[in-house]
């Protein structure tokens, strides 16, 4: 009774801890990239009951994070939020809401960011309450120190945007069809149709839980003894799973345009419209059903969850530049989310990985029943497959974290030692071991806190050398806009020369001031920018803040900053250059560009 009550006031005090940190960086970071767009398409669903803006994924997040919102009455022009939304035009709508609410913005995005912690405490419960079922409660504790110091949790688990929530939707379904599995009663067959169906209103990439799902009862049937009767009872109990989800899904759209004829819908992807070519999908879209028996079918759907699978699925065919370590493309590669875990998860985690590779071929005491750990494994390698076989563009790694909790579980095994007698030396080897990857990992994640977003595990240098591996919300999404703001107050002599920020947030709201472009490193984009002459072009003297994005820009327009050593950042992804004359001129030294001049000196603004 002690040790239970002991291991309650633990998972209690981690839980709180995880909750705190989240709201600390909820409260202390800028609005990231899509954020404004996902909260202005919550509002419109709560004010005008229309999904159809960002239709790329459902609407379970960010319906949470307007729910609180609403309350404070945020402006929302009925013009341009009521009416039907016209391809991807929810940033453009996205502009609009932050231009109408720029006073009270930053009070809404705590809000709503707060509101959606439960999902990040309903994943670490889930995650420690599977990891004790199968292992016991060590490995338990130690599968809740995993999630609640995961700094890919932690960082996107602080916005709104989605996948931080979905990883915990993911794994809390996934836990109750194992519940069901184990036990063959109709309550727990309810209860894990309806997490996934909550789990499906979160993200389109948890539709592979479907397959999975007929695959793990499959494997189920046949791994025991047949019993009268028993078969046909739980294939009745698999059909009200997948019942009970696909009407919790209309629930969510609130059964908008459901059960719809499949001919009656406007497609735009290859794979929907049966076009060989994204440029042959004519542009008022196509229906490669509308003349087959299949197009005659009601699809017991909303419209805009079939439309947003289009619409995503278009996505990946158009394509989008895409970079890896220091590569850019126009495509993605299959290997890109391997390459992003091998780099953003902590080395003490990958250490406890191999640890429990280890334990689990030559270890005794170790391992639950194989059926319990392939429902545990299978859906992570099946969300990580399905992510890496959709090569259109490689961005984000946050795509591949809903995969990661079954892993931080399914490693968790070695937290069994603690519980294991006797203590012989392999063991105490093992122990001690397991404690030092423990506390490596924790180490590493609050050693870059409350940065999170931006951690670089030690492999590459940590996270002052991850540009040169990710960009985008891999480190620099924008989110070190009031770090930008707390130096320039700490430091009222400087005044910036050039700024050039990667952020959806208008960088005059933060504090920061309006300030143009840093010069071009070649004369082509100095004529874009408005000066063209040569000596404007390349290093320049002044004081400068750019984001990790523009310094690996594609253009390689501000290449040349990567030649200087920053004297000062925001965060991780935010550096400040202050380039004297000197500087300016060893560098263009370097480029062989001409040398300035005591008149190129920028005088005081």
């Amino acid at each position: 009774m002690y040790v239970r009550s002991s291991t309650r006031w633990l998972v209690s005090l981690l839980l709180l801890m995880h909750g705190a940190a989240l709201a600390w960086l909820a409260a202390t970071h800028s609005f990231v990239q899509q954020e404004p767009a996902h909260l202005a398409a919550g509002l419109t669903i709560w004010r005008y009951n229309r999904f159809d803006m960002y239709q790329v994924n459902p609407p379970l997040v960010r319906m949470t994070a307007a729910a609180s919102v609403c309350v404070l009455d945020p402006v929302l022009d009925r013009a341009v939020f009521n009416r039907r939304s016209s391809g991807r035009d929810e940033f453009l709508r996205a502009r609009v809401f932050l231009r109408d609410n720029s006073s009270r913005l930053r009070l809404y995005w705590c809000v709503s960011r707060w509101t959606c912690i439960w999902f990040a405490l309903l994943g670490g419960w889930v995650s420690w309450r599977w990891a004790e079922a199968l292992f016991g409660s060590s490995a338990g504790i130690c599968a809740l120190m995993l999630w609640c110091v995961s700094p890919l949790l932690l960082g996107h688990g602080a916005t709104i945007v989605g996948d931080a929530q979905t990883s915990a939707m993911a794994v809390g379904a996934m836990y109750c069809i194992w519940r069901w599995l184990v036990s063959d009663g109709w309550l727990e067959a309810m209860v894990a149709g309806i997490a996934l169906g909550l789990a499906e209103l979160s993200k389109f990439t948890l539709l592979v839980f479907y397959p999975v799902l007929l695959i793990v009862w499959i494997t189920s049937e046949f791994s025991q003894p047949p019993r009268k009767g028993a078969r046909a009872q739980r294939a009745s109990m698999l059909a009200c799973i997948v019942v009970t989800s696909v009407l919790v899904i209309n629930i969510g759209y609130v059964f908008d345009a459901s059960f719809a004829r499949l001919e009656k819908y406007r497609f735009y992807s290859k794979l929907l419209t049966g076009a060989k070519s994204v440029e042959d999908v004519p542009w008022q879209g196509e229906n490669r059903f509308a003349d087959t028996w299949l197009g005659q079918l009601r699809v017991p759907l909303p419209a805009d969850f079939i439309e947003g699978i289009d619409v995503q699925r278009c996505d990946f065919e158009r394509g989008v530049p895409s970079y890896l370590h220091g590569r850019w493309a126009d495509h993605g590669w299959w290997y890109y989310y391997l390459y992003a875990l091998a780099v953003k998860v902590p080395l003490g985690t990958w250490c406890l990985m191999l640890l429990a590779v280890g334990v689990t071929l030559v270890g005794r005491g170790f391992n639950a029943p194989w059926r319990d750990e392939a429902v545990l494994l299978g859906p992570g390698l099946a969300i990580l497959t399905f992510v890496s076989s959709q090569t259109g563009f490689s961005v984000h790694s946050r795509y591949v974290l809903p995969a990661l909790p079954f892993f931080l579980i399914w490693i968790s095994k070695v937290g069994r030692v603690f519980q294991m007698h006797p203590r012989t030396k392999r063991r105490r080897f093992l122990t001690a071991a397991v404690v030092v990857c423990l506390t490596w990992t924790a180490g590493s994640c609050l050693w870059v806190y409350p940065h999170s977003l931006s951690y670089f595990n030690e492999l590459v240098g940590g996270p002052k050398n991850g540009g040169a591996h990710l960009l985008s919300s891999n480190i620099d999404w924008g989110q070190d806009l009031f770090y930008l703001k707390a130096w320039l107050d700490k430091h009222p002599d400087v005044q910036l020369d050039g700024l050039a920020l990667s952020a959806s947030y208008p960088a005059a709201l933060a504090g920061v001031p309006e300030t143009p472009r840093p010069p071009s490193g070649n004369a082509d984009y100095a004529q874009r920018d408005g000066t063209g002459l040569e000596d404007d072009c390349g290093p320049q003297p002044g004081w400068y803040a750019l984001s990790v994005n523009y310094l690996y820009d594609r253009t390689g327009r501000y290449r040349y900053f990567l030649k200087f050593e920053p004297v000062a950042s925001a965060g991780y992804s935010i550096y400040i250059y202050h380039i004297t004359l000197d500087k300016a001129n060893r560098v263009r030294a370097e480029l062989e560009m001409p040398q300035l001049s005591d008149r190129n000196e920028r005088s005081p603004r």
